[in-house]
């Protein structure tokens, strides 16, 4: 069965970057979109972005836009998630999650997504 692990989480400054893993284990992500969702104390979960991961489609949330990027290791069965430009609203626990395989779109609602990893924290602080 498919288990998801994140990774990359930490302090960091404002201004700094950080590059999140989610590495898959127990099955392939052929054929699944996966998504990067985080939450900060107090503030409702939101989706920041996902791919497609063999179409290599990906979306982001507009506040995100520009400063994220998130990409595809087909060879470690991993996406990452490479952070620039940090700021302290980008604080929360940062959470990967994939949709059932065969699904024909990525998207940052959450309503797709049926696995979910534990979460990894990103504090952007001076």
């Amino acid at each position: 069965q498919l288990q998801l692990v994140e990774s990359g989480g930490g302090l960091v400054q404002p201004g700094g970057s950080l590059r999140l893993a989610c590495a898959a284990s127990g099955d392939t992500l052929d054929y699944h979109n996966i998504g990067w969702f985080r939450q900060a104390p107090g503030k409702q979960q939101e989706g920041v972005s996902c791919i497609g991961f063999n179409d290599g489609v990906a979306g982001y949330a507009d506040s995100v836009k520009g400063r994220f990027t998130i990409s595809v290791n087909k060879a470690e069965n991993t996406v990452y998630l490479q952070m620039n430009n940090l700021k302290p609203e980008d604080t929360g626990v940062y959470t990967c999650a994939t949709d059932r395989p065969g699904d024909a779109y990525c998207t940052t609602y959450v309503y797709p997504y049926v696995s979910w990893g534990q979460g990894t924290q990103v504090t952007v602080s001076s």
